[in-house]
């Protein structure tokens, strides 16, 4: 996993930045185990129905792109035409299930890419950033692990392979139930690490909200195994504690408004926007079963949009662009 480090703290002055990263990959069902031969990328072609939001607020979003997507002319053609127009950024994202060289076990814990061998890590990680390199005619240097699967071994593989920035780490969230890592105590904060700190982790947006303070984690924990009373649901709407995450994909508008003011008020200035790309498309996810959800889904960006640009006077960012905004910044504090 990646070693927590110091927080950069920014002044409070500092405008808010905003990036959005888009989980760019195969339709699947996530319910069910791992399958090498899902690995359709239809819903790309409905890609324009966020890009075109992002670009009425002169948005330019991170698509970090799986084997599939990096590899079939259906997955990468509608992102060549926002890439050559630079209107976007791509990194990789790792799911090792439908990515070569297939040589593990097909398990729901190696679909983590971090509890793979080293070596092996490290040839399905080359073999993406070759594919990429292939197709956009430029060596990516933006990680984000399929389901957020970095463990021990990848911060050496990242820098051996030429990777700078990570957007892998899920703040709040624990997936150890089923061999992931554990990111309960993350911040969302970036930080620096790696060799002589000159790689940047920057975490999703997310965090324990509400009146319990330091016990949130685990009064929620707690609540989660009294779940036959919806204990949970219970705290969230007594304002005691809630989970949120700055996601289109399960949060409402009020949710993400209420998650970045308390980050905001907490000193945090960067905020990362996160959803999958097949969502695009009504049925491809839980997330926009139907029109009417993906209508939702859609209308979501531009209520929180204004919100961040216009009540908290907050800039559009990129990993690339907040990499250099940070390392300038931390010269001279």
């Amino acid at each position: 996993m990646l070693n927590y480090h110091p927080p950069i703290n920014l002044p409070r002055e500092t405008v808010p930045q905003l990036i959005i990263v888009i989980d760019t990959e195969e339709e699947f069902d996530w319910s069910s185990p791992p399958d090498k031969h899902a690995n359709s990328v239809t819903a790309m072609e409905k890609i324009h129905l966020v890009q075109d939001i992002f670009d009425e607020y002169q948005i330019k979003p991170c698509y970090v792109i799986d084997y599939p997507i990096a590899s079939q002319a259906a997955g990468y053609e509608p992102l060549l035409d926002i890439y050559q127009k630079d209107n976007c950024e791509i990194g990789a994202h790792l799911h090792p299930w439908v990515n070569p060289p297939f040589e593990e076990a097909l398990t729901i814990s190696n679909m983590y890419p971090g509890n793979l061998s080293r070596a092996l890590e490290f040839a399905k990680l080359k073999n993406l950033k070759e594919q990429i390199q292939a197709v956009f005619d430029f060596s990516p240097t933006i990680y984000k692990a399929g389901r957020y699967g970095v463990k021990e071994n990848t911060t050496a593989i990242m820098a051996e392979l030429g990777f700078d920035i990570d957007l892998s780490i899920c703040t709040s969230y624990d997936y150890h139930a089923d061999g992931g890592p554990d990111f309960s105590d993350a911040s969302s904060d970036p930080f620096w690490f790696g060799p002589d700190n000159q790689m940047l982790e920057i975490p999703l947006s997310g965090a324990f909200v509400g009146s319990a303070g330091s016990l949130s984690k685990n009064l929620y924990n707690l609540a989660g195994h009294l779940n036959v009373i919806k204990a949970r649901g219970i705290l969230s709407r007594l304002n005691i504690v809630d989970r949120l995450m700055l996601s289109p994909e399960g949060y409402s508008t009020d949710e993400h408004i209420k998650l970045t003011k308390f980050l905001y008020n907490k000193g945090v200035r960067t905020f990362t926007w996160n959803f999958h790309s097949p969502s695009v498309v009504p049925g491809m996810t839980d997330y926009t079963k139907n029109q009417k959800e993906l209508n939702a889904f859609l209308d979501s960006f531009r209520y929180f949009f204004d919100f961040f640009f216009k009540e908290l006077n907050g800039s559009a960012s990129t990993p690339t662009q907040l990499k250099q905004m940070l390392e300038q910044k931390t010269e001279t504090l």
